[in-house]
């Protein structure tokens, strides 16, 4: 059998490298203490420190910036926040490592191996999959009965909310369409999409899927709201993203970086109740842009996790745009698991977000497409599903709330 090669970079100030042993791994929950919700802390830094050690970097490609001088690398560490107001850990330089005589020599075919990370690997594929994954009709149907079927463990809530969360234009809002253009039975656009640089998603969006036929809606809220951003001024901040989770923000609320959600804002929830909360956290991150995102994206997830995971909220991460990373999966979505470039993606996604590959499904949603195709359903049920298991898991965490053995007051907002 093929193997991918094991390959491992440093790009953009952090390492990562293959790992087919961990990617197989399997994508059910175990427990939540996996997720980090007892010890945040311990875990994510396990993680890191497991990833730092088994990828030591064989291959370092600078930046341009790395390279022109100390002026513009202390200028990049200081924009890349991620859009939140807090600083960035700085990252090492490595343009002495070329030299400083033939390092600007070396810039322009630098920077094309760093822009296209996997374009001489782009089509080795396995035998087979490495994870295994039924694309037939028969797989469609029993996907959507479980999602529709599914009802929260929690006596008193109806409904399982779930915060997509990720950069700008990395596919929130498509994946919502694509989702629902499932259940509709043809493709529709009901979250609004846009293309420019900037967040087009201004406020919190609430968005119930409906079931088969636009009969009763399933139990599946997605929630979309403002992208984070390559700024503090351009994105979404730490603090409303905490306020969303713990149900304070109302729905329709328009974010604004300069104007923070507080106790004053219109229609603020003083006293969310458990079904006004998230219950699930899904970050959605760009295949095609994991080796360029901002050097400051990764502390803050590293941040954001640890924030949510104090919660006790669960997180999932969905991989998107994998149609441009991989030729064959390109043509044919059933080629996915056995790609070595998403494989290797979703190890380079894994190292951003600081989590294991188990948690991270690789999706490809509807763009330019006007029907259905049953293979790329399967892979967007599928994702869902893996929402779901850990939605659950929240609930399941939170028993004695769902019981109503405890009051407000027990519970720390």
């Amino acid at each position: 059998m093929l193997a991918c090669v094991e390959m491992s970079f440093s790009v953009s100030g952090f390492s990562f490298g293959s790992s087919p042993a961990v990617a197989a791994t399997s994508s059910k929950p175990t427990s939540s203490t996996e997720v980090g919700t007892k010890e945040p802390f311990n875990i994510f830094a396990t993680t890191f420190s497991s990833l730092d050690q088994a990828n030591k970097p064989s291959f370092t490609a600078p930046t341009v910036k790395e390279l022109v001088g100390d002026k513009q690398k202390n200028t990049d560490s200081t924009k890349a926040s991620g859009g939140f107001r807090f600083g960035t850990v700085a990252l090492p330089a490595t343009a002495t490592a070329l030299g400083a005589k033939n390092a600007l020599k070396k810039v322009s075919s630098t920077e094309q191996r760093a822009a296209k990370p996997f374009a001489s690997m782009g089509q080795a594929m396995l035998e087979s999959q490495w994870r295994d994954v039924e694309w037939t009709e028969e797989q469609k149907t029993s996907l959507m009965k479980s999602v529709s079927s599914y009802r929260p463990s929690c006596e008193g809530v109806t409904q399982a909310r779930v915060l997509l969360l990720g950069p700008v234009s990395s596919g929130k809002s498509s994946f919502v369409s694509s989702v629902q253009s499932v259940f509709n039975g043809r493709v529709t656009n009901r979250a609004m999409v846009g293309s420019s640089a900037t967040s087009f998603t201004k406020k919190l969006q609430s968005f119930n899927i409906r079931g088969e036929k636009q009969e009763d809606p399933t139990r599946l809220v997605l929630c979309d709201v403002m992208g984070l951003g390559n700024g503090e001024m351009t994105g979404l901040t730490l603090h409303d993203i905490l306020s969303v989770i713990k149900g304070h923000v109302p729905e329709g609320h328009k974010f604004s970086p300069d104007q923070p959600v507080r106790s004053e804002t219109v229609g603020y929830v003083k006293r969310p109740s458990l079904k006004d909360r998230i219950h699930c956290v899904a970050f959605v991150v760009d295949a095609s842009k994991i080796l360029t995102y901002p050097k400051g994206l990764r502390t803050t997830f590293q941040q954001l996790r640890e924030h949510i995971s104090d919660l006790g909220v669960h997180q999932v991460a969905l991989l998107t745009h994998i149609d441009q990373i991989c030729p064959e999966t390109a043509k044919d979505v059933t080629q996915v698991y056995k790609s070595c470039a998403v494989q290797n993606t979703m190890d380079g996604a894994g190292a951003l977000l600081g989590m294991s590959t188990s948690y991270i499904v690789p999706v490809k949603n509807y763009s330019s497409e006007l029907d259905l195709d049953v293979n790329t359903d399967v892979l967007l049920l599928s994702a869902v599903d893996h929402i779901l298991q850990y939605a659950d898991l929240y609930f399941q965490d939170n028993t004695p709330q769902c019981t109503g053995s405890m009051t407000y007051k027990d519970i720390d907002l």
